[in-house]
């Protein structure tokens, strides 16, 4: 990095020139430090000719600290390294199998690549109305069933927390194991405290996406590739990598992957621990307030549920309270200046992480209480109908980018039955499309989704944001 002590300056971009030609106003705002920092990761960070190998080393440093083999950073969020994996794996009109409770971010893969996806049913928990991962033997049948599969893609944690069982029998495929949230990415923390569920290097996993800003201390849009073994080489993952990567990376992000690296090598165990324990306090406290429930191992591992499960994302079920996570949401973030994680029709998430402590989930606790005795005096707002689990799922008849590119047009919702979808409809957080491009749509789906957003529900893919008509494929299209 250019040596500011020596008087180094640099007559290349970024523009700014080490904050001198940034706007006063925004520089006492920002504060100077993160326009130092912010350089070329070539002749800046590293020489021309990248001599130094600063970027390669922290590699391989992250590498070592999580039991794989390759690592490479990325700066444009695990949107794209997912998609990157999947470019790895699999290629136009090869078959991927994929758990349905993807994030959008793999089927924004999908639309780019042309895979063909094989879709694996989640398991679904009736009663509370929420997908747990596919199991092992889910993806074993899948295989058998489509044996031409080029390998398996794995959501886990979930961002409810669920996790997935290691496969048992990988059938000389590749199974790529990518942890989602936007949802996607939550599993950064797994691999530094042995109470975590299992880390997908130590499960067998071939690649694994994780974004370190979700769990971890590094900074947004802050995504690493971890990879192991020979079924995928390392040049072709960072090939691949650099066709959808900037030529611009940003160094402040590169330096929050490498922090986050450097402070669990040396504390990780102490601080996931600390989580862990401070966690459990706040799941108990959660539990004496009444109208509330913190979802736990109890509910969500089990036959035909999770095969483990992540204590830190705080999924608090509030149907005792009888309102909806996003009433709860709003009315949190305006009494009492909390901010929700994940939302949906009747839960929020509170996730919990090292960079937590009594004070903070003090104040936590405090606002929850004081939502528990307001709840009764909110407004009530339109029931959200969540399908059955066999009317959520729609076939799939087309390609997803053959429909996202081809010829479409729109459809009034309420005649959008039996058409076939352009365009993908996504409740977000935590981001898993109800609606793909190339689904047969069915009734139950487009009802579920106009309940939504008069409850609180944000839907923020559709071309039409009201939804009162759907993008479908045109039926002059061959």
């Amino acid at each position: 990095m250019p040596d500011r002590r020596k008087g180094h300056l640099s007559f290349t971009p970024p523009g700014h020139k080490q904050a001198r030609g940034a706007d006063p106003m925004v520089r006492e705002v920002l504060g100077d430090a993160v326009f130092h920092g912010d350089v070329l990761a070539s002749g800046g960070l590293d020489d021309r000719l990248t001599r130094g190998r600063v970027l390669r080393r922290a590699q391989e440093l992250m590498a070592d600290a999580v039991h794989a083999e390759h690592t490479f950073f990325s700066t444009c969020g695990s949107s794209l390294s997912v998609k990157a994996a999947m470019l790895s794996v699999a290629g136009p009109h090869e078959k991927l199998l994929i758990g349905r409770d993807a994030h959008k971010s793999v089927v924004s893969g999908l639309i780019l690549s042309g895979i063909e996806p094989v879709w694996v049913v989640p398991r679904w928990d009736t009663e509370r109305k929420l997908a747990h991962p596919p199991s092992a033997e889910d993806f074993e049948r899948a295989f058998e069933t489509h044996p031409d599969a080029r390998g398996a893609l794995v959501t886990s944690p979930t961002p409810y927390g669920g996790c997935a069982g290691p496969p048992r029998d990988r059938r000389g495929v590749s199974p790529a194991y990518a942890t989602a949230d936007r949802g996607r990415g939550v599993g950064a923390h797994l691999p530094f405290h042995a109470d975590l569920p299992s880390w997908a290097m130590d499960a067998g996993a071939d690649i694994c996406v994780t974004s370190i800003h979700k769990m971890g201390s590094g900074l947004e849009q802050g995504s690493v590739f971890h990879l192991q073994g020979d079924l995928v080489p390392a040049q072709l993952l960072g090939m691949r990598a650099d066709l959808l990567g900037t030529t611009s990376p940003s160094v402040l992000i590169f330096a929050g992957l490498d922090s986050w690296r450097r402070q669990m090598a040396l504390r990780g165990e102490e601080l996931m621990g600390g989580a862990l324990g401070l966690a459990a306090e706040v799941r108990s406290a959660i539990e004496e307030i009444d109208g509330l429930h913190v979802n736990d191992r109890r509910d969500f591992c089990g036959p035909g549920l999770s095969d483990d499960f992540d204590p830190l994302p705080g999924v608090i079920d509030l149907t005792g309270l009888g309102i909806t996570g996003f009433r709860a949401a709003d009315w949190l973030r305006e009494h009492r200046h909390i901010d929700a994680h994940l939302v949906d029709h009747r839960r929020i998430g509170m996730q919990i992480t090292h960079g937590d402590d009594r004070e903070t989930t003090g104040q936590l606790l405090e606002a929850l209480r004081d939502l528990a005795r307001a709840a009764r005096d909110l407004p009530r707002v339109p029931r959200v109908e969540v399908p059955s689990p066999a009317e959520l799922r729609m076939e799939q008849v087309v390609l997803p980018r053959d429909a996202f590119f081809g010829p479409a047009e729109d459809a009034p919702v309420a005649e959008a039955a039996g058409r076939v979808a352009a365009e993908m409809i996504t409740p977000y957080p935590p981001g898993i499309p109800a609606v793909l491009p190339g689904e047969r749509l069915t009734e139950p789906v487009p009802a579920y989704l106009r309940t939504g957003p008069a409850a609180g529900m944000h839907l923020p893919d559709p071309t039409d944001a009201e939804l009162d008509t759907v993008r479908v494929v045109a039926r002059s299209a061959r």
